[in-house]
């Protein structure tokens, strides 16, 4: 158990009675971050996160369903801030500063390895694949889809393009490298997602071959 999981341990139980419920959970909120951050899910239970917060099982059970869910919850909550969408009026910009945070965030802490957890225990929790879903996952692309569409709003991006691909494309690729790690996810895998996605993989049209066979070529 890590030195700051041992601190939480002894942190006395607050005291119970009536308090407001933003205030409960974000107590819950910030017992159920410090586990995960430090220890992953597998020591996470509702017994702990009530001991801890102060907050009954009673009312952790008629709010979170599921282990999972509660986890999930406590996740969100914790990177919210570090995975925030800036608006600098560059979407580029923005989005290789999003694309870098989100890289280091889930490779160089361990929110990746409990991530990782979270969905795949997704796959046999029916709860927990729910809540990552309106939770998680479809918050998380609405933050992404409404800068771009500001960004196409501005010119920065052509009409026809749709955003949601390109959110697919980026943070797609970023979680596949997670998932199935035969390749790193590093700064310059980052920066070539958006350099591609910017650039195209293709040649410039003045560059590109005349073809000289077929119906309107030469010979």
């Amino acid at each position: 158990m890590t030195e700051q999981a041992e601190g939480a341990e002894e942190r006395p139980a607050r005291r119970r009675g009536r308090r407001p419920a933003d205030e409960v959970r974000a107590d819950v909120f910030r017992v159920v971050g410090e586990v995960l951050l430090n220890e992953g899910i597998a020591d996470l239970t509702f017994e702990r996160v009530a001991r801890l917060s102060g907050v009954s099982k009673t009312t952790l059970y008629k709010w979170w369903p599921s282990k999972g869910a509660l986890a999930l919850d406590g996740y969100f909550h914790a990177v919210e801030e570090t995975l925030a969408f800036d608006d600098t009026g560059d979407i580029r910009a923005d989005l290789t500063r999003q694309l870098r945070s989100f890289a280091h965030l889930m490779t160089r802490t361990p929110a990746g390895r409990v991530l990782t957890e979270l969905i795949g225990q997704s796959q046999t929790d029916e709860d927990l694949a729910t809540a990552f879903r309106s939770l998680y996952s479809s918050g998380r692309r609405r933050l992404a889809g409404e800068r771009l569409l500001r960004a196409r709003e501005q010119g920065q991006i052509r009409d026809d393009v749709d955003v949601q691909v390109l959110v697919d494309q980026l943070w797609g690729a970023v979680y596949h490298r997670m998932l199935i790690p035969d390749e790193p996810v590093t700064d310059d895998f980052v920066v070539a997602l958006v350099t591609n996605l910017f650039h195209g993989i293709t040649p410039p049209t003045e560059h590109r071959p005349i073809p000289q066979d077929g119906p309107w070529g030469g010979a």
